[in-house]
C-alpha cells in the first residue's frame, strides 16, 4: 500500500482569507515567489527520492510556464487546481466549466504527459457541488482529490464521505484527504494548516493510524508553506495566525515526514 503526496501550487497571496489584506491592489501587483518555493520543495523531494502530484493553478502557469516544465522534468505528476482559485461553492456550473477549461488549455500547452487529476480550490467539492464531478469527467479527467471527509469545517467537507479511495461516480475516482475517526468525530491529519498547527508527533500518530486501518495516506502542502520570509499582509488576527503560524518549522517537519513515511504520486497509488 502506497501513500500519496500532493502539492497545491499557487502563490502566497491566492488563499481566500488573504484577499482583504491585498487592499484592492490585486494579484498582478504582487511579488511572484512560487517558482523559487517550488524549486526548494523539488530539492527536498529529490533528496528523499520521493515523487508527488502537483496540482498547479492555471493563472500561475500562464505567468511562470517553467514551473510545469521543472516539476515534470523531475518526474512528478501534474494535475489541475483550477484557473483563478475560486471556490466551486461560489460558482455556477457554467462558471466552473469555463474556469476548468481555461486552466486545462493553459496547462496542456506546456505539459508533456496526460492530465488525470483535479483538486478544487479550498477543497470545495461538497454535497452542494457534486455536479462538478460530471464536468471533470466530461473534460477527460479521471480522479478528483478535493473531498475532505471531516466532521466540521465552515468552508468545506463531506462529513459522511468514505474515508478510503473510492469510485464516487461511474466515471470519477475520489481520493479524499486523510482524516482519523476518534470518539465519533473525524479529525483532519492530511497536511496544510493542520501540519503547521499539530505537533509533529500528533501528525505521525494520526497518519500511522490511517495506515493501520488499511488506508493510504493522502497528504498535501503548498510551496508557500516553505517560505517563512514571504510578505506579511495586514489581516484579521485569526487569519494571520491561520496563514503564518509555524511557517519556519515546515521544512524540518517535512523532512521528518519523508523519513517516516513513503510517498508517491496519486496516479501511482490508484494505478492509472
Amino acid at each position: 500500500m502506497k501513500n500519496a503526496l500532493s502539492v497545491d501550487v499557487e502563490e502566497w497571496f491566492c488563499g481566500h482569507i488573504l484577499q482583504v489584506g491585498l487592499e484592492g491592489k490585486g494579484w498582478e501587483a504582487q511579488e511572484l515567489r512560487a517558482l523559487k518555493n517550488t524549486r526548494k520543495l523539488l530539492r527536498i523531494l529529490e533528496r528523499h527520492k520521493t515523487k508527488a502530484t502537483f496540482f498547479v493553478l492555471g493563472w500561475l502557469v500562464e505567468r511562470v510556464r517553467e514551473i510545469i516544465t521543472e516539476i515534470e522534468q523531475a518526474g512528478h505528476e501534474i494535475g489541475i487546481h483550477g484557473y483563478a482559485h475560486v471556490s466551486i461553492t461560489e460558482m455556477s456550473s457554467r462558471e466552473f466549466e469555463a474556469d476548468l477549461v481555461k486552466a486545462l488549455n493553459v496547462t496542456r500547452q506546456v505539459v508533456r504527459g496526460k492530465i488525470y487529476g483535479f483538486r478544487a480550490p479550498h477543497f470545495t467539492i461538497t454535497k452542494k457541488t457534486l455536479w462538478a464531478l460530471d464536468i471533470l469527467a466530461k473534460h477527460g479527467l479521471r480522479y478528483d482529490s478535493s473531498v475532505f471527509p471531516l466532521s466540521f469545517h465552515p468552508d468545506y467537507g463531506i462529513s459522511d464521505c468514505e474515508l478510503s479511495i473510492h469510485q464516487i461516480t461511474p466515471q470519477m475516482i475520489e481520493v479524499p484527504l486523510s482524516v482519523v475517526d476518534f470518539l465519533g468525530k473525524r479529525f483532519p491529519c492530511a497536511g496544510g494548516g493542520y501540519f503547521r498547527f499539530y505537533p509533529y508527533g500528533m501528525t505521525k500518530l494520526f497518519l500511522t493510524r490511517c495506515r493501520r486501518e488499511g488506508r493510504p495516506i493522502v497528504f498535501y502542502l503548498h510551496p508557500w508553506e516553505l517560505d517563512p520570509d514571504q510578505p506579511r499582509l495586514n489581516l484579521p488576527f485569526y487569519n494571520r495566525i491561520r496563514h503564518y503560524y509555524n511557517l519556519d518549522k515546515i521544512e524540518y517537519r517535512l523532512n521528518r515526514l519523508l523519513e517516516d513515511f513513503s510517498f508517491t504520486t496519486i496516479r501511482e497509488v490508484i494505478g492509472l
